[in-house]
């Protein structure tokens, strides 16, 4: 089934609110023909207090004016002064980090000159493909053209440390001829609540 992705509207809202008192999110989603995600978060997002509930009409309000309402630029686009000073810095092989506390420095005063490290790498791998973004990526000392999470190691729960292996064991062992040099398996009960 397809998802079309559309605005609730004021019945919408109205059902959502008269049905809230007697149905679950899932009947209410069911009835719109919503996703029951949709009708969760219109209630988190529009309920008043716990003791009016939701009110579709302020809901409504609500969603005009966040509908009209200009969405912020990020501080670090492209275009702008800031970024045009980021991207001379990049060339010349400065380092994020070197740039961000040297624009703390020069600008203590102004917040909007200021970016972190993370701001100028989140720029660089959120602009579109581009001869720019090689260019500023390229001048980046790791040269990584992807974030990539940072490893958490090898798993080492469970090894045995300097474990010697079986081929490797004395040739007086295979006689069997001294207790303690016979071989079984060890198997693990449910939990690990028995051994045989």
């Amino acid at each position: 089934m397809p998802h079309c992705y559309r605005h609730l509207t004021a019945e919408d809202r109205a059902a959502i609110m008269m049905m809230r008192t007697t149905h679950s999110i899932r009947a209410i989603a069911a009835h719109l023909g919503r996703a029951p995600s949709t009708v969760s978060r219109e209630l988190a997002r529009h309920t008043v207090d716990a003791s009016r509930g939701y009110d579709a009409s302020l809901a409504g309000y609500r969603a005009r004016l966040a509908r009209h309402r200009p969405r912020q630029q990020p501080k670090l686009h492209p275009g702008s002064e800031l970024f045009d000073l980021v991207a001379y810095l990049l060339r010349q092989y400065w380092s994020p980090q070197q740039i961000a506390s040297t624009l703390s420095l020069m600008f203590p005063d102004d917040n909007r000159r200021q970016v972190s490290h993370e701001t100028i790498y989140n720029a660089l791998y959120v602009m579109p493909r581009g001869s720019l973004k090689k260019e500023l990526i390229a001048c980046l000392r790791q040269g990584n053209g992807k974030r990539r999470p940072r490893s958490r190691g090898k798993d080492r729960r469970g090894q045995i440390p300097d474990l010697v292996s079986i081929h490797m064991r004395p040739p007086e062992i295979e006689d069997r001829l001294m207790p303690g040099h016979w071989e079984g398996d060890l198997i693990m009960g449910a939990n690990n609540r028995s051994a045989v």
